[in-house]
């Protein structure tokens, strides 16, 4: 069986509902060919149809970071033009190579005559003023990436990296790839628009909060509200970070009116941090306006419920060849959805493995994930790992289960054609 077969056959749905003393797990896994895939996790009477907010933004999506839950998605799978929030890609692999130990802050590179002419003042664009031929600390280099979304430094940085802007463009693809930003592609290090530069709200919202939770001590220049280079100061494009909304960085971008301004941003507040990235607004105060609405609506209207404990049972995973035919699966921390506050709403949840697994399994193993949706929204989705030991079982057992398999692929096949 391929990939998809898997996940068809071994997909266990479960059911929960709320007590007095909390949430309950109150079912076992149903047959894996009679399974759904999505039971109802029933919170209140009633059923939740809208999100609750409107904006004018076309293409947005709000997360929360701690849980990766969607708080609010329109129009957040299709392709937009990044503009200079692309710098974020940019940024992510100069963090990259930092944390790795092949770059420092102190490194200098040299400013080329195509960073200076296609990227600086005079090109019309956003720039760090970098004059041609000089040389500037990697350090300087990201805080004009970031802070004055200057175009000559994403090219100078791309250059002293890879030794050409093309050559840094393919690190950017297959770096996006390894980060499963599936639906981007990019063009250049700096936004200018192009056929192949294109992103999703969703993957560039995944693309911050990797960035965020991977470099922390390199984020911070995101939050930077100014920057001096060559005594001129320019303050960060960042609106949010002169509201009081807890916003600490990430990147604003625009073009012309057909791209529209864009903006990838997160604040924190009281210790839970969201993530928007929001594209086509009309006018940069709109941009502001709706991104600060956005943000504080969803610090405002969500709340979190508790649904498993670290180490708690939540489903089980069919093993082959075992000692027993199933193990217990279990989260290795407290599992928290967050609900909207007041509403009535309605929980699906399914746990997706690919299987089955094969004996021995070892406790502790990761072997699949648990995700719970409200409406076409992802509330949760969380890592699950083996809550037990499955021995290798005896030669008896692991011919009948070999058996087993090849019927349940027979019907699978048979009914696949059918289709």
């Amino acid at each position: 069986m391929n990939r998809d077969d898997c996940y068809l056959f071994h997909a266990a749905s479960f059911l929960m509902e709320v007590t007095p003393s909390g949430i309950q797990h109150v079912s076992k896994r149903i047959p894996r060919y009679l399974s759904l895939f999505f039971a109802l996790l029933t919170l209140f009477p009633g059923n939740l149809r809208a999100q609750g907010f409107q904006t004018t933004f076309p293409n947005a999506i709000l997360l929360d970071a701690g849980t990766g839950a969607v708080l609010f998605e329109k129009g957040a799978d299709e392709q937009v033009t990044p503009a200079s929030t692309v710098k974020i890609m940019t940024a992510e692999l100069v963090f990259q190579e930092l944390a790795a130990g092949r770059l420092k802050l102190d490194d200098e590179f040299t400013v080329s005559e195509h960073a200076w002419r296609d990227g600086g003042v005079k090109s019309g664009g956003s720039s760090m003023f970098l004059q041609v031929n000089s040389r500037a600390r990697v350090q300087d280099l990201i805080r004009g990436l970031v802070i004055d979304s200057g175009n000559d430094a994403a090219i100078t940085l791309a250059e002293g990296l890879a030794g050409a802007e093309e050559a840094f463009v393919m690190r950017m693809n297959k770096r996006a790839a390894e980060l499963g930003l599936t639906k981007s592609t990019f063009g250049n290090p700096w936004g200018q628009a192009g056929p192949d530069q294109k992103v999703t709200p969703r993957d560039m919202a995944h693309l911050a909060g990797y960035v965020i939770k991977t470099y922390p001590d390199y984020y911070r220049y995101f939050g930077e509200k100014e920057f001096t280079w060559n005594k001129i100061k320019q303050p960060n494009r960042n609106p949010l970070l002169n509201m009081s909304i807890g916003a600490d960085g990430l990147k604003t971008g625009n073009i012309d009116e057909k791209s529209g301004f864009g903006i990838v941003a997160s604040a924190v507040e009281e210790g839970r941090r969201l993530i928007l990235a929001a594209y086509g607004a009309r006018t940069a105060k709109e941009r502001a306006d709706e991104a600060r609405k956005l943000l504080q609506w969803g610090f405002r209207n969500f709340e979190e419920k508790a649904l498993f404990k670290a180490g708690e049972t939540i489903g089980t995973a069919q093993v082959y060849g075992g000692a027993k035919g199933s193990v217990a699966l279990a989260a290795t921390q407290d599992l928290t959805a967050l609900l909207q506050r007041g509403s009535t709403e309605k929980l699906t949840g399914r746990i997706v493995y690919e299987g089955p697994l094969m004996a021995p399994v070892e406790a502790g193993t990761t072997v699949g994930r648990v995700e719970i949706r409200r409406g076409p929204l992802v509330v949760l989705d969380q890592p699950l790992v083996a809550a037990e030991t499955v021995g290798e079982g005896s030669l008896t057992r692991r011919a009948f289960d070999a058996a087993y398999e090849y019927a349940a692929a027979a019907i699978h096949s048979r009914f696949a054609k059918k289709q």
